[in-house]
Protein backbone atom coordinates (compact mmCIF):
# COMPACT_ATOMS: atom_id res chain seq x y z
CA UNK A 1 0.00 0.00 0.00
CA UNK A 2 1.19 3.62 -0.73
CA UNK A 3 -0.35 6.53 0.97
CA UNK A 4 0.15 9.95 -1.55
CA UNK A 5 -0.73 13.57 0.39
CA UNK A 6 -0.32 16.67 -2.27
CA UNK A 7 0.29 19.99 -1.18
CA UNK A 8 1.06 23.45 -3.15
CA UNK A 9 -1.86 24.21 -4.72
CA UNK A 10 -3.43 27.56 -5.26
CA UNK A 11 -4.31 30.83 -7.02
CA UNK A 12 -1.26 32.27 -9.04
CA UNK A 13 -1.30 34.75 -12.16
CA UNK A 14 -0.82 33.60 -15.63
CA UNK A 15 2.63 33.73 -16.15
CA UNK A 16 3.34 32.72 -12.82
CA UNK A 17 4.63 29.52 -10.74
CA UNK A 18 4.39 27.13 -8.28
CA UNK A 19 6.20 23.69 -7.15
CA UNK A 20 3.25 21.07 -6.31
CA UNK A 21 4.92 18.15 -4.29
CA UNK A 22 3.91 14.76 -3.01
CA UNK A 23 4.33 12.65 0.51
CA UNK A 24 4.86 9.01 -0.23
CA UNK A 25 4.45 6.30 1.93
CA UNK A 26 4.12 2.91 2.86
CA UNK A 27 5.18 0.30 0.13
CA UNK A 28 7.36 2.86 -1.77
CA UNK A 29 9.89 0.31 -2.86
CA UNK A 30 7.81 -1.36 -4.83
CA UNK A 31 6.74 1.92 -6.98
CA UNK A 32 7.95 1.73 -10.75
CA UNK A 33 6.76 5.52 -11.33
CA UNK A 34 5.42 8.20 -9.68
CA UNK A 35 3.10 10.61 -11.77
CA UNK A 36 1.10 14.05 -11.54
CA UNK A 37 -1.87 13.92 -13.50
CA UNK A 38 -4.58 16.62 -14.17
CA UNK A 39 -8.67 16.81 -15.13
CA UNK A 40 -10.77 19.17 -15.52
CA UNK A 41 -14.70 19.12 -15.29
CA UNK A 42 -16.00 17.04 -18.51
CA UNK A 43 -12.64 16.01 -19.69
CA UNK A 44 -10.60 12.70 -19.03
CA UNK A 45 -7.87 12.71 -16.56
CA UNK A 46 -4.55 13.73 -18.36
CA UNK A 47 -1.06 12.45 -17.34
CA UNK A 48 1.39 15.65 -16.81
CA UNK A 49 5.08 14.22 -16.15
CA UNK A 50 5.57 10.74 -14.70
CA UNK A 51 9.67 9.73 -13.14
CA UNK A 52 10.47 6.37 -13.56
CA UNK A 53 13.22 4.46 -11.13
CA UNK A 54 15.34 5.05 -13.10
CA UNK A 55 15.23 8.59 -13.92
CA UNK A 56 13.66 8.79 -17.21
CA UNK A 57 11.11 11.40 -17.35
CA UNK A 58 7.96 12.04 -19.78
CA UNK A 59 5.94 15.17 -20.43
CA UNK A 60 2.91 16.12 -21.87
CA UNK A 61 3.27 18.42 -24.79
CA UNK A 62 1.16 20.81 -23.35
CA UNK A 63 3.45 21.50 -20.54
CA UNK A 64 6.69 20.35 -22.43
CA UNK A 65 9.41 23.14 -21.54
CA UNK A 66 7.39 24.69 -18.84
CA UNK A 67 7.24 21.96 -16.36
CA UNK A 68 9.90 20.10 -14.05
CA UNK A 69 9.36 16.24 -12.02
CA UNK A 70 11.48 15.45 -9.64
CA UNK A 71 11.99 12.91 -6.90
CA UNK A 72 14.69 14.67 -4.92
CA UNK A 73 14.34 11.93 -1.59
CA UNK A 74 13.93 8.97 -4.06
CA UNK A 75 9.73 7.78 -3.93
CA UNK A 76 9.15 9.69 -0.88
CA UNK A 77 8.86 12.83 -2.43
CA UNK A 78 7.75 13.53 -5.89
CA UNK A 79 7.75 17.43 -7.11
CA UNK A 80 6.49 19.20 -10.18
CA UNK A 81 8.21 22.73 -10.86
CA UNK A 82 5.67 24.61 -13.23
CA UNK A 83 6.71 27.91 -14.71
CA UNK A 84 5.01 29.98 -17.22
CA UNK A 85 1.00 28.52 -15.91
CA UNK A 86 -1.50 29.38 -18.03
CA UNK A 87 -5.01 29.79 -17.58
CA UNK A 88 -5.56 26.36 -19.63
CA UNK A 89 -3.53 24.90 -17.09
CA UNK A 90 -6.26 24.87 -14.43
CA UNK A 91 -7.37 21.83 -12.92
CA UNK A 92 -6.94 19.62 -10.31
CA UNK A 93 -3.62 18.06 -9.80
CA UNK A 94 -3.60 14.51 -8.68
CA UNK A 95 0.01 12.49 -6.97
CA UNK A 96 -0.07 8.87 -8.63
CA UNK A 97 2.49 5.81 -7.91
CA UNK A 98 2.58 2.99 -10.00
CA UNK A 99 3.79 -0.14 -8.37
CA UNK A 100 5.54 -3.52 -10.90
CA UNK A 101 2.30 -5.53 -10.25
CA UNK A 102 0.94 -1.99 -12.32
CA UNK A 103 -1.37 -0.98 -9.47
CA UNK A 104 -2.11 2.47 -9.01
CA UNK A 105 -2.45 4.28 -6.36
CA UNK A 106 -3.71 8.63 -5.98
CA UNK A 107 -3.55 10.90 -3.59
CA UNK A 108 -6.61 13.53 -3.27
CA UNK A 109 -5.61 16.05 -5.72
CA UNK A 110 -4.80 19.64 -5.24
CA UNK A 111 -6.62 22.79 -7.00
CA UNK A 112 -4.37 24.72 -9.33
CA UNK A 113 -6.20 27.69 -10.51
CA UNK A 114 -4.87 29.99 -13.26
CA UNK A 115 -5.82 33.59 -13.60
CA UNK A 116 -5.80 35.47 -16.92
Amino acid sequence: QVQLVESGGGLVEAGGSLELSCAASGSIWDTVAMAWYRQVPGKQRELVASITRVGTTTYADSVKGRFTISTPFSNTLVSVRMRGLKPTDTATYYCNALNYRGVDYWGRGTQVTVSS
